[in-house]
């Protein structure tokens, strides 16, 4: 237990200083925007000179306390030390600048850093706040992939900013956060992300014939027993993409809002209807 918040506290830490850096680094010094509560601290910053280190902590910490609700309290924690961190570094790396000859340069570069920061604090059980909590509510009420739905509530930001940085810039800054979506799913999903779902309930006849004919995907049958009633149990089995999921979830739902789901991440699938079998001669 001890070894784990070890490793969680370290990847946050390392995940805000790299997200920092590329801050002010990459994205500043080269009149780059970004989105959600960054985005937001940086048009402060070219527009009245405020520093992002420290409206970076006011605005997250504000949106943190909309979102305690929605969250557990170790994100909430963990989260508690990204902000911290990442306020931090933004701080202390300020006088660091990168002003590259082609925009498109700091644009990846940005992209690039950005993802894997936010992809190690992520990691380490926290989120970035600002749009990341809001992608993270999203995640776990709609089950929108959370890559995405950051994408989708950074976009908000970021699109209004071309009044500030002006149209090219923000044509780069949405190339940036393209790049920094891409590799922020590769850290958390990995290479061909699949979801594998175990369901158990007694209306299992009715959901695995809807998810036959609606997801078209394979579906394994176990006989299962419950422990202190001795009752007998029929297990759905399921592997799915992750696109799938909020489908198959509303389809349980359907015939039974008390199923009882277990949902696991599955980095590889070798087999029909997903990967080829690999054979040797």
């Amino acid at each position: 237990m001890k070894n784990k918040t070890g490793w969680n506290i370290a990847k946050i830490i390392v995940g805000a200083l790299i997200f920092s850096l590329a801050v002010n680094v990459f994205a500043i010094p080269n009149n780059l925007g970004e989105g959600g509560v960054t985005g937001l601290t940086m048009m402060l910053y070219y527009l009245l000179g405020w520093t992002p280190a420290i409206t970076t902590f006011i605005f997250n910490g504000i949106l943190l306390v909309i979102g305690y609700k929605f969250l557990d309290r170790m994100t909430i924690v963990w989260t508690i030390v990204a902000i911290s961190f990442t306020s931090l570094f933004l701080h202390f790396s300020e006088p660091l600048a990168f002003v590259a000859s082609q925009s498109i340069v700091a644009a990846i570069f940005a992209g690039l850093m950005m993802g894997i920061g936010m992809g190690l604090i992520m990691n380490g059980g926290g989120t970035t706040a600002g749009s990341a909590i809001l992608a993270k509510i999203a995640n776990k009420y709609l089950g929108w992939n959370t890559s995405y739905a950051l994408l989708f509530f950074d976009l908000i930001v970021v699109i209004p900013s071309v009044f500030v940085i002006g149209f090219e810039n923000m044509l780069f800054t949405v190339v940036s956060l393209y790049i920094s979506t891409k590799v922020l799913d590769f850290i958390l999903e990995g290479y061909n992300p699949k979801k594998s779902v175990t369901i158990i309930s007694d209306y299992y006849e009715e959901i695995a014939t809807e998810i036959d004919a609606n997801l078209e995907r394979g579906i394994t049958l176990f006989n299962g027993q419950g422990f202190y009633m001795r009752q007998d149990k029929k297990i759905l089995y399921i592997v799915i993409s992750r696109d799938q999921l909020l489908p198959l979830t509303k389809i349980v739902n359907k015939y039974d809002e008390k199923a009882f789901f277990i949902i696991n991440d599955v980095q590889s699938v070798v087999g029909e209807g997903f990967t080829k079998q690999i054979t040797s001669e």
